[in-house]
């Protein structure tokens, strides 16, 4: 599968002079970055190079082509690629089962098989690869801002849905490996891509938008076997639902609850929103891996800490028990009005240094497994100082920040996650992703 993120060379077929157009967009992601072929029947000259009338006429090997024309001419265009030699595809074009056209997707397939062609799509946004920068998304740049490197790929049937993880990932400190929008999936399925992903030493996790699987037992048996957590959100869960998941991608969705029982069977982290994918992903990406359940709730605001000892209790979380050693050296170091107990109430007027030894005993502390660490910004003795109080302790014990506010939290926020240290706004999305990640282990 390398050539569908590594290739040294690549077709786009399609590239008209139309910005607008999907072919034109491949293009000029591309080819500025990898030796880059256009070809066009009737076009000479784009973005000055020159235009090749047919893939044949092409006298270089080709490791990738991308098909982006209607889907009437798809299986010509194909033939031409397998008597070239080309043997990896992306096919962007629509047009095919998931408008009912079955009879065409049907040939598509054997027309593939017939030249021994990996193809991803048709149907599809294809590839976004981080590292090596191959991007055969027609979404301009100017509209969906590509995320940095980093360790999460995803897998999704759907491209909307993926282009907008992309653009929402762009914002955050995270990073991505590899995203792959495979369609309809006549040739390469979720499952040959979950294969590939396992191997590949970019990817950390593998987050995948699922709609249908098409060989369930497959897909199972990989999951099983992998050693790289694999969190997965279901689309068509309801009737209606299913039914829409039919024909977007012509996928039979199935009953939810038969997924999610296999899923659990086979290690597979299911999630309920998009939302919750990431926040569990970046859990794996920046906290060590735990030694227990217990969790230690820190907090300068009272009624915050409670609304998160609910959400530990609701969701079957074990609160942390301190040890003596460390309630009898904190009941010296602080002052009297501190509340010493899970949550530990530092109260509204904690100061940077009062949170560092709070956090200091509790890593400290063999009783304590996990952090959750309520920094409510807006109390006057807090600054951003705090920051660097909090990464001294980086990789020491799970710490998950949990902050609250407008503008300048969002600020001090973002900072944390640069740092690789995880935040949440409210306890119910954070104590929801701790738990998911805590199981998994």
């Amino acid at each position: 599968m390398q050539n569908f993120f590594t290739p040294k060379s690549i077709a786009v077929i399609g590239v008209s002079k139309d910005q607008n157009k999907v072919g034109h967009v491949i293009f000029k992601n591309l080819y500025k970055k990898f030796k880059t072929y256009p070809v066009h029947p009737n076009e000479k000259s784009i973005l000055g190079e020159r235009v090749y009338h047919s893939i044949q006429k092409i006298p270089q090997r080709i490791d990738l082509a991308i098909i982006a024309i209607p889907a009437a001419l798809v299986l010509q265009a194909v033939r031409h690629c397998g008597q070239k030699g080309i043997k990896h595809l992306i096919i962007i074009s629509s047009g095919f089962k998931e408008i009912g056209n079955d009879r065409l997707e049907y040939e598509l397939g054997k027309t593939l098989e017939e030249y021994g062609i990996k193809c991803i799509g048709p149907n599809c946004l294809g590839v976004f690869d981080a590292h090596s920068g191959l991007d055969s998304l027609f979404l301009p740049t100017k509209k969906l801002t590509r995320p940095k490197t980093g360790g999460v790929s995803f897998i999704s049937q759907s491209g909307a849905v993926g282009s907008a993880v992309l653009d929402l990932l762009a914002e955050e400190s995270y990073g991505f490996a590899k995203f792959v929008s495979y369609g309809n999936g006549t040739n390469l399925s979720e499952t040959d891509f979950l294969e590939y992903l396992e191997k590949d030493p970019q990817t950390k996790v593998i987050c995948m938008y699922l709609e249908g699987i098409q060989n369930g037992k497959r897909f199972l048996d990989l999951a099983k076997k992998s050693k790289k957590p694999i969190i997965v959100i279901k689309g068509g869960k309801s009737e209606k639902g299913a039914h829409a998941a039919l024909s977007h991608t012509g996928s039979l969705a199935g009953s939810y609850e038969i997924y999610k029982g296999a899923f659990a069977q086979a290690g597979v982290i299911v999630a309920e929103s998009l939302e919750e994918v990431f926040n569990i992903a970046k859990l794996f990406i920046t906290l060590p891996k735990p030694k227990g359940k217990k969790v230690q709730i820190i907090t300068n605001g009272g009624g915050y800490g409670i609304l998160t000892v609910d959400e530990v209790e609701k969701q079957g979380l074990p609160l942390a028990e301190m040890s003596a050693k460390t309630k009898l050296f904190l009941k010296h170091h602080v002052p009297k009005i501190v509340i010493i107990a899970n949550p530990m109430d530092l109260v509204g007027d904690a100061t940077n240094e009062r949170y560092g030894l709070a956090l200091k005993m509790c890593v400290d502390d063999k009783n304590i497994d996990l952090i959750l660490l309520i920094i409510l910004h807006q109390t006057p003795l807090i600054d951003e100082k705090i920051i660097d109080i909090v990464a001294v302790h980086k990789g020491k014990k799970p710490i998950i920040v949990l902050s609250a506010g407008g503008k300048q939290t969002k600020i001090l926020s973002r900072r944390f996650e640069s740092l690789n240290i995880p935040v949440f706004a409210f306890p119910q999305e954070a104590v929801t992703s701790l738990k998911k990640y805590i199981e998994y282990f």
